[in-house]
């Protein structure tokens, strides 16, 4: 197995994307430790993962102090961490960019970004010490184009991309590598909350519209994000670092 006695940590851990991960992990001989806001959410989270061993921590991302708790208790429990997948993330509030608050941009920026860059501050001092290790975060396509009433999130995903460059440029040569994954439309709860913050109570004309932007006509599955994400963190992929790699159906390639 790809995996066999490694250590996965998976911010978001309880979310879609989360918990299709853990499996995927899992199935490949992970040890896991899922973060995430409650602790609820992931005590049902990992009544659903088969891992060999599972960590349950929970911390508010866009907190300093709770990342640097959530690294150093993985470390505590396992000894070592061996990939993380910088994952959390929220799409906050649909306002064009006249109408968009201050509080909206602070929280998503505060999770989507902040969370990113604490937790690349001290999952990567771990591995620089291991003189090994793979990270990947969670950009979208919304990190690559615009798109109209997300400023926040688009702006926080673009982020997201310049924080995965200049990490894997900062730890290359320790032997980390540092990916990330730049997903279209999942089909997950977010995407729900998006399709309810684009269009209403109109959810089903809003997936419609939004899987008809996409070549392949449907949304991804948290699945196939959790495949790509384990990929880029196996031994496969040893000589790939700083890259970021749409899964997007091929709306990639509708656009420069």
């Amino acid at each position: 197995m790809l995996f066999e006695d490694k250590v996965v940590l998976i911010t978001g851990g309880a979310g879609g994307i989360g918990i299709a991960a853990a499996k995927a992990f899992a199935k490949e001989g992970a040890k896991l430790a899922l973060v995430d806001l409650k602790q609820e959410p992931l005590e049902k989270a990992a009544e659903s993962v088969d891992a060999k061993d599972i960590l349950l921590l929970t911390a508010n991302v866009s907190i300093e102090d709770e990342v640097k708790e959530y690294v150093q208790k993985t470390k505590e429990y396992y000894g070592k961490i061996d990939v993380f997948i910088n994952n959390a993330g929220i799409n906050g509030e649909f306002k064009d960019i006249t109408e968009q608050t201050e509080e909206n941009f602070q929280n998503v920026f505060g999770v989507n970004v902040m969370g990113v860059f604490f937790g690349l501050k001290y999952v990567l001092q771990l591995m620089k010490e291991q003189k090994s290790g793979a990270v990947v975060n969670t950009a979208s396509n919304g990190g690559l184009l615009g798109a109209p009433g997300m400023s926040a999130y688009v702006a926080s995903k673009h982020a997201v991309i310049g924080l995965n460059k200049t990490a894997a440029l900062e730890v290359a040569e320790y032997g980390v590598r540092v990916n990330a994954v730049a997903p279209s439309g999942v089909n997950t709860e977010m995407m729900r909350s998006i399709e309810k913050n684009a269009m209403g109570e109109k959810v089903e004309e809003a997936r419609k519209a939004f899987e008809a932007s996409v070549p392949m006509n449907r949304y991804a599955t948290a699945e196939e994000i959790a495949d790509l994400m384990v990929f880029l963190s196996s031994e496969k992929a040893s000589f790939t670092s700083g890259s970021y790699y749409r899964i997007d159906g091929g709306q990639g390639a509708t656009s420069v």
